[in-house]
C-alpha cells in the first residue's frame, strides 16, 4: 500500500492499542481512529517509517498521550471528547499543526504559549491573539513563511489561559491571607478547646467559628499551592487539577466553610442579642445542649450544600479557583442563587440583630458614655467587614447567576483573594483573640507550660475582681426587681456581657 496516498478509515473498530511500526512503508494522508472507545495507547513508533499522517482523527478515544515521532507531519488534528488526553508535553512535535479542533480550552492555551516562543499568530474560532511582541517581530522578519493556527475550543470567560493566580500581587497576597487565617483561626482553636474553663455557649459557639474559618485557610492554601507549582503552565495542568479530586476537595471545602462560618456567625450574633435582652428571665436562657442542637442543623446544612456539586448539582470543575460556577442546567443555577440569596438574609439578620444589641445596652443607667462608644465602634467594624465580605461576592455572583456577568474570572479572583476571606481573616480577632476573655484563656494557658505566669496572674485577678462586682450588681438588680421589673430599662449583665464579648 505504499505507492500512493492512503485515507484509512479505521474508526469504530474496538483497537485497544496501536503497536510500533503499525504503518511502516505507507504514505498516510488522513488516518481516522475516533470512536475506538479503548483505544488508550498510540506506540512512540508507530509512524515509523510511514510519511504522515497528515490529518489524525482520535476523537472518542481514551487516548492518554501521543506518539514521539511522526507528529511533524500532522497538518490538521482533530481530538473531541478524548477525555483522558490531557496534557501535551512535546508541543514543538506538532511544527506543521494548521488546525486544532480539541476538547478543553487549555489545550489551546497550551499550543498559544508554545506558538508565543516561535513568533506565530494563533486564532481560535473568530478570536485572534496578536503574540507579536518586539522579539517576535524580529524572527517573523526572518521566517520563511508565518505559521497561523486556528484551535479550537476558544478559551472563555471561565477559562481564561492564565494561571490560577492571574495577577503577580495576587499571588503574593493570598498566601498572607491564607497563613494569618490558619494561624488565627488555629490558635483560637486550640486555646478554646484546651483551656480549663467550663464550655459554655459563646465559646461552643466560637469553637464552631474558628474551625469553619480554618477550612477556609485550608482551601486558600491549597489553592495558592497549585498556583505556584503550576505556575506559567497552568495549561498543562488545568485538565488534571480541574477535574481531579483535587479540585473538588478545594471546592466542597470553601462550600462547606463558606456556608458554616455564616451560619455560625448569625447564631453567635442571635445569642448575644437573647442572651442581653432576657439575662433576667432564667428560664429563657439558650442552654449547651440547645446550642449543641442548632450547630447540628447547621453542619447538616453546610455539608449537604457543599455535597451538592460533587453528584451533579453545579459542579466545581468550572473554573480553575474551584467554586461552583456552573450554572448551565436550571437546577445549577437555582442551587448558585439560592446559597447566595440566603447568604444575603444572614448579612440582613446580622445587622437587625446587631442593632437590636446596641440599643439594649445604650441606655446611660448601666453603660456609661465611653462605654456606649466602644461597643458601637466594635459592633460597627463586626457589620462592617461582614458587609465588605458578603457584599462584593454576592452582588458579582448573582449578577453572574443570572448569565449577565459584570466581571470576568479573572477580575473575579481579585474578590477571591481580598474580600471573600476577609470574615476567615478578621473573625478569630473581632470575635476572640481582641476581647479580655480570650486574652485571659490565651496567658493562663500558657502559663501552664512556664510562660506569661505575671499577665495570667493579672488576668485572673481582674476577672475575679469582674465577677464579684457582677454578683453584686445582679442582686441588686433582682431586688429592685421584686418591686417594679419593667421599671428597669435594660438588664445589670448587659455591660458586663457586651464588655466581655
Amino acid at each position: 500500500m505504499n505507492n500512493e496516498s492512503l485515507t484509512l478509515k479505521l474508526y469504530k473498530n474496538g483497537f485497544e492499542n496501536v503497536q510500533s511500526h503499525a504503518f511502516n512503508a505507507t504514505k498516510l494522508d488522513k488516518l481516522e481512529l475516533n470512536d475506538n472507545k479503548n483505544l488508550r495507547t498510540i506506540h512512540n513508533d508507530a509512524f515509523r517509517g510511514a510519511i504522515g499522517p497528515d490529518v489524525l482523527d482520535v476523537s472518542s478515544t481514551a487516548l492518554e498521550h501521543f506518539p514521539s515521532y511522526g507528529l511533524e507531519f500532522i497538518h490538521k488534528l482533530t481530538a473531541r471528547f478524548t477525555y483522558s488526553l490531557k496534557r501535551f508535553p512535546s508541543l514543538e512535535k506538532f511544527a506543521n499543526l494548521m488546525e486544532a479542533n480539541l476538547t478543553y480550552p487549555s489545550h489551546c492555551c497550551a499550543f498559544k504559549n508554545w506558538k508565543k516562543s516561535n513568533g506565530a499568530l494563533i486564532s481560535a474560532g473568530e478570536t485572534s491573539w496578536d503574540l507579536s511582541d518586539a522579539e517576535c517581530i524580529y524572527h517573523h522578519h526572518n521566517l520563511d513563511r508565518r505559521v497561523d493556527l486556528i484551535c479550537t475550543p476558544e478559551p472563555d470567560a471561565f477559562n481564561p489561559c492564565e494561571d490560577i493566580m492571574g495577577y503577580n500581587i495576587l499571588r503574593v497576597l493570598i498566601w498572607f491571607i491564607n497563613i494569618l487565617a490558619i494561624v488565627g483561626n488555629f490558635v483560637v482553636f486550640i486555646v478554646l478547646v484546651i483551656s480549663q474553663n467550663k464550655l459554655t455557649v459563646p465559646r461552643f459557639l466560637m469553637c464552631n467559628l474558628a474551625f469553619a474559618d480554618l477550612c477556609m485557610g485550608l482551601y486558600l492554601l491549597l489553592i495558592a499551592s497549585v498556583d505556584l507549582s503550576t505556575k506559567s503552565q497552568y495549561y498543562n495542568y488545568a485538565i488534571d487539577w480541574q477535574t481531579g479530586a483535587g479540585c473538588a476537595s478545594a471546592g466542597f471545602f470553601t462550600v462547606f466553610a463558606s456556608e458554616l462560618s455564616v451560619y455560625t456567625l448569625m447564631v453567635i450574633t442571635f445569642e448575644r442579642w437573647h442572651t442581653i435582652t432576657h439575662a433576667m428571665q432564667m428560664d429563657r436562657k439558650l442552654r449547651l445542649r440547645h446550642a449543641v442542637l442548632i450547630m447540628f442543623g447547621g453542619w447538616v446544612f453546610s455539608l449537604s450544600v457543599a455535597t451538592l456539586p460533587l453528584v451533579g448539582i453545579s459542579n466545581y470543575m468550572k473554573v480553575s479557583i474551584c467554586l461552583p460556577m456552573d450554572i448551565e442546567t436550571p437546577v445549577s443555577q437555582a442551587y448558585v442563587i439560592f446559597l447566595l440569596v440566603l447568604n444575603v438574609i444572614a448579612f440582613v439578620i446580622i445587622c437587625v440583630c446587631y442593632i437590636k444589641i446596641y440599643l439594649a445596652v445604650k441606655n446611660p443607667d448601666f453603660v456609661s458614655k465611653n462605654s456606649d462608644t466602644k461597643i458601637a465602634k466594635r459592633m460597627a467594624i463586626l457589620i462592617f467587614t461582614d458587609f465588605m465580605c458578603m457584599a462584593p461576592i454576592s452582588f458579582f455572583a448573582i449578577s453572574a447567576a443570572f448569565k449577565s456577568p459584570f466581571i470576568t474570572v479573572t477580575n473575579a479572583k481579585i474578590l477571591l483573594v481580598l474580600f471573600y476571606p476577609l470574615n476567615s481573616c478578621a473573625n478569630p480577632f473581632l470575635y476572640a483573640i481582641f476581647t479580655k476573655a480570650f486574652r485571659r484563656d490565651f496567658f493562663i494557658l500558657l502559663s501552664r507550660f512556664g510562660y506569661c505566669e505575671m499577665q495570667a496572674q493579672i488576668y485572673k485577678t481582674d476577672y475575679s475582681s469582674s465577677k464579684s462586682a457582677t454578683r453584686e450588681n445582679s442582686g441588686a438588680a433582682v431586688k429592685l426587681a421584686t418591686f417594679s421589673t419593667q421599671d428597669l430599662p435594660a438588664n445589670a449583665t448587659a455591660e458586663f456581657c457586651c464588655k466581655e464579648c
